[in-house]
């Protein structure tokens, strides 16, 4: 592992099933808790490939699988495809506003009506409010939420974390009745727009999985870079 960041700080999960590809099993390695994350150490992590799940740092570290790969977009050279363009276009008419990462009740809603729509067969799902604090929020993450509003109605929150590196897409969730507008895309466009506007140089979008339905989308935004053998590199 690059930087300061060692192996010997870290720890690994028994085998378990894995949550994206059937009939496999997976291990997880996780940043020991005990350890302090300061914000270099958060941006260490996160180039060597680490993602945020409430206040844990963790990666995959599986025996026999490498399938899962962390991607990131370089905000200043990405450029919009069609149909990311026409997103823009059909959302002309919303407000983006940067917020306080906190619990409230109508995020909490917002959460459990899209929880209940696109995810009842996944292990968040019934969420509780102490599922939503403990998988979105964290004490020690300069976190924040990009929240989508339709005539001051919120359609779509944003969780991201900021950086000195980038920033790092933790989750997004929406209103299920505003799917039509692909607030899942715009909420990425937003946020590679926000790293602009910040100078930030990347935007952290987790892992892609080739096999996988639900991860695959993340190598349409472009250019796009893969963490391979410890090495940022350009997919093609």
């Amino acid at each position: 592992m690059q930087g300061e960041v060692g192996d010997k700080r870290c720890l690994v999960t028994p085998q378990h099933p894995c949550s994206y590809l059937p009939r496999r099993q997976a291990r997880t390695l996780f940043y020991d808790p005990r350890e302090t994350v300061t914000g270099e150490t958060y941006r260490l992590l996160t180039e060597n490939g680490f993602r945020r799940s409430g206040s844990h740092m963790y990666r995959p570290h599986c025996l026999t699988c490498s399938a899962c790969i962390p991607v990131r977009i370089p905000a200043e050279t990405f450029k919009a495809r069609r149909k990311q363009k026409r997103v823009l276009a059909r959302n002309r008419d919303v407000e983006v506003r940067v917020e306080d990462a906190v619990f409230r009740q109508r995020y909490f809603r917002l959460y459990a009506d899209y929880l209940a729509a696109r995810h009842m067969d996944g292990d968040m799902y019934p969420t509780s409010p102490d599922q939503f604090r403990s998988f979105l929020l964290c004490h020690w993450s300069n976190t924040f939420f990009l929240n989508t509003y339709l005539n001051d109605e919120l359609i779509a929150v944003a969780v991201s974390d900021y950086n000195a590196g980038g920033l790092s897409a933790i989750y997004t969730f929406f209103d299920p009745r505003h799917s039509a507008r692909s607030p899942g895309v715009l909420s990425i466009l937003n946020q590679i727009d926000l790293c602009r506007q910040l100078r930030l140089p990347h935007l952290y979008l987790g892992y892609w999985i080739r096999d996988s339905a639900k991860m695959r989308y993340k190598t349409e935004y472009r250019p796009v870079e893969l963490l391979v053998n410890d090495r940022w590199v350009p997919f093609s």
